[in-house]
């Protein structure tokens, strides 16, 4: 077998933000990965792994299926892909980061060092589609695995595999990436920490990452837009921003606080619903000035549509102002009884439905743009 350093690739696809290193390649965000097409009976690759907290975890897909789906411990190490294999046939061979970027983790790491393969390289068919998926837990494919009963907060059960993005960009073969943070929002977080809202590291490569180990790897650089434009970019934000309105006051050490509030009457305070609108307004602008040519579809209500009234009318509001006619929002199946999955978050069933309706919907757009 031969060992080759990832810049030593001719043939090789790259699915996530990278800050433009490959040797050795960070994976940060959920479904962020390497694509390769083989020849060869064998193949393995080195990852080096590190945590604290939240260890991550791998798929693996061979021609599309997946095969493998695992916890990585701590070291730098060989995985093997696959073995055994009809050495003359092609497989096309694809990792991807089954977990999202540990903002709760600064140790959190996943590094592609090499691949090993007795064999041969081939290329890799582009895709015509690319769509970018911006959200929060439920875009991070939290609760996909496990029992509805399981409460704890771990990396197990986080999935990019049976997650509504991987299945979206299947069923119109596109090329995606994924920007999500279980907790955030547009504004705020679940528990109305304004710091914690994905708009303001929209900029960096993976800007929600801390601890100079994930700064040393460039995930605090700048992202470099003009490098992957895409098609289609879906926001699938505004679920903890309404759970900011039923939590408590945040207040930090040096005393900052803030609050979503309630009337008497169980609304939504009008002011502080003003400034949700804000956000979502100001983040089209923030979208539209790094994808100059996309249809930005604002995605929302598998955990409720509560504040679907105010994407509505902030969405409305933008395209007035800005005379941009490629925004538009999209309501997506509730999640149920019998489609809820882990932590009371969508399960399988639940990221099917959602995946099913918004490929539709998608498909519709990009006859537009033939």
């Amino acid at each position: 077998m031969k060992e080759y350093k990832l810049d030593e690739i001719k043939y090789l696809k790259i699915h996530g933000r990278t800050a433009g290193s490959l040797s050795p390649l960070p994976l940060f965000w959920t479904g962020s990965g390497i694509e390769l097409n083989t020849k060869g009976a064998e193949l393995w690759i080195e990852v080096e792994v590190d945590y604290e907290l939240y260890e991550p975890w791998l798929g693996v897909f061979i021609n599309s299926a997946q095969v493998s789906r695992q916890m990585l411990l701590k070291g730098r190490y060989w995985l093997c892909l696959y073995r055994g294999m009809n050495e003359s046939t092609v497989k096309n061979v694809r990792i991807i980061r089954e977990v999202q970027a540990m903002n709760g983790d600064p140790a959190c790491s996943l590094v592609v060092h090499a691949v090993r393969l007795e064999g041969e390289f081939l290329p890799i068919e582009e895709k015509k589609l690319k769509i970018e998926f911006i959200g929060d837990s439920i875009t991070s494919g939290e609760g996909v695995v496990g029992a509805k009963e399981e409460e704890d907060w771990i990396s197990m059960w986080f999935s990019a595999s049976e997650n509504y993005t991987l299945l979206t960009a299947n069923a119109l073969k596109a090329d995606y990436r994924v920007i999500s943070e279980s907790g955030w929002g547009v504004l705020t977080s679940w528990d109305n920490n304004p710091d914690y809202s994905i708009p303001q590291y929209y900029e960096k490569v993976c800007g929600v990452l801390t601890g100079e180990k994930n700064e040393g790897l460039g995930a605090q650089k700048e992202n470099d837009f003009d490098a992957w434009q895409p098609d289609i970019v879906v926001v699938n934000l505004g679920t903890n921003d309404n759970s900011a309105f039923n939590s408590p006051e945040w207040r930090d050490e040096a005393g900052r606080s803030h609050k979503q509030r309630l009337n008497e009457d169980g609304s939504f305070n009008e002011e502080d619903l003003d400034a949700f609108e804000a956000a979502v307004e100001n983040f089209l602008i923030k979208l539209r000035k790094y994808n100059k040519t996309a249809h930005i579809v604002w995605a929302y209500g598998m955990l409720g549509n509560a504040l679907m009234p105010a994407i509505y009318r902030a969405v409305d509001k933008y395209r007035k102002l800005s005379s941009d006619k490629k925004v538009s929002v999209l309501q997506l199946p509730d999640t149920t009884e019998k489609t809820v999955g882990a932590r009371s978050h969508p399960g399988i069933l639940s990221h099917k439905k959602a995946a099913e309706e918004l490929s539709v919907y998608l498909n519709k757009l990009i006859n537009t743009m033939n």
